[in-house]
């Protein structure tokens, strides 16, 4: 059976690029590693513009760096688009038919 992914591979990254967490910080633009090792424990979720500084930090997506929360994400979207595309079921316009594609391609997703 596969293990789970962790919510995010920050520490890995820093210790993998041989940082400590108050370099990480100050490329951050942050004041202290505290933030960062808060990320790096799972205990804050970082905002959007801090997540894309560790894409740029670590030359890896947001998604990779947050797999564990990316397929948790992604898992509720792909329900979320099964119930959209319920709603829709039987309506054959042509609008409609392309937001019925879209729908099943993201709620195929869904693992």
């Amino acid at each position: 059976m596969p293990s789970s992914p962790l919510p995010n591979y920050l520490l890995s990254n820093r210790k993998r690029s041989a940082l400590s967490q108050e370099d990480v910080a100050f490329l951050l633009g942050t004041r202290s590693g505290s933030k960062v090792s808060r990320h790096e424990r799972y205990v804050r979720e970082p905002s959007l513009k801090t997540a894309l500084a560790y894409e740029a930090i670590y030359q890896r997506s947001a998604s990779e760096l947050f797999s564990g929360l990316y397929g948790e994400v992604e898992r509720e979207v792909a329900a979320r688009a099964k119930t959209l595309s319920k709603t829709l079921h039987g309506k054959s316009t042509p609008p409609l038919a392309s937001r019925r594609q879209t729908l099943a391609v993201i709620a195929s997703r869904a693992a």
